[in-house]
């Protein structure tokens, strides 16, 4: 049965006239798959399905999402996270270089929610990686995601009693009241640089812009992957990162608000 997938032009040129028409015969796509956005199971069968094209310097992944979640598009990334440094995009391979296909990388999953510390409610960010985060160069397998973040000034969160302190340099990039990126601090001294960026920009509740407005910063939350999972209400939310932080895996910062 032919699948219901959309193959931009751009992805197209990329990956041949020829791969994209077996991909629209059904020949080399999934029936099924875990969408590279939201990360919830989808059917090629069932539902409009995007392919999305990973590239870095020398490889290339194709994954699949919902239509809704992405449009089919090639994205650019660093060949340090198409090869593992960042780990797990389930799904196939594009027959580029056959030799230097990498079949998985893992994506940064980001959850919005208000969380109520001392009686009032923050914006928050919940950070976690759909794999576990390798540091570049290392060798042999781990989660280096949380040593990672405290080296950039994040602080290990035993409870959330408190708000936590600031993180200079870092921060928040809310525009037209959607949420499009978390920027760090650039080299050298530079520019600020996305250290995560929305595929497309995400929508965030009326009430959580407002509590971003009201307190110029957004706190962020991170744990490594298979501690929060994806929470459907925001009180589940707050139970699984009381309980990531009575475990020892959480870490939190206050990042400023940049734009509105």
């Amino acid at each position: 049965m032919p699948r219901m997938l959309d193959v931009s032009d751009e992805v197209r040129a990329e990956i041949g006239d020829e791969e994209a028409d077996r991909l629209l015969a059904g020949e080399n796509a999934p029936g099924s798959y875990d969408c590279t956005s939201c990360r919830t199971p989808g059917d090629s069968e069932q539902e409009r399905t995007s392919t999305v094209l990973f590239i870095g310097d020398e490889t290339a992944v194709l994954a699949f999402a919902h239509a809704t979640c992405l449009p089919s598009q090639v994205v650019q990334v660093t060949e340090e996270q198409l090869r593992g440094a960042v780990k797990s995009i389930t799904g196939d391979t594009v027959d580029l270089e056959p030799d230097k296909i990498v079949p998985e990388q893992a994506v940064l999953g980001v959850t919005s929610g208000l969380v109520l510390i001392a009686g009032e409610l923050h914006p928050a960010l919940v950070v976690e990686p759909t794999g576990p985060i390798v540091r570049p160069g290392a060798v042999g397998a781990g989660d280096d995601f949380l040593p990672l973040l405290i080296e950039q000034g994040f602080m290990p969160a035993t409870e959330l009693a408190e708000v936590p302190p600031v993180l200079h340099g870092w921060s928040v990039l809310l525009a037209m009241g959607q949420l499009h990126a978390v920027l760090q601090p650039g080299p050298n001294g530079g520019q600020p640089v996305a250290w995560w960026q929305a595929h497309q920009p995400l929508q965030v509740t009326d009430g959580w812009r407002a509590a971003a407005n009201k307190h110029q910063q957004v706190l962020m939350f991170a744990a490594p992957v298979g501690s929060i999972g994806r929470q459907p209400r925001e009180d589940l939310l707050r139970e699984a990162l009381d309980k990531a932080a009575a475990n020892g895996k959480l870490v939190a910062a206050a990042l400023p608000l940049a734009g509105t």
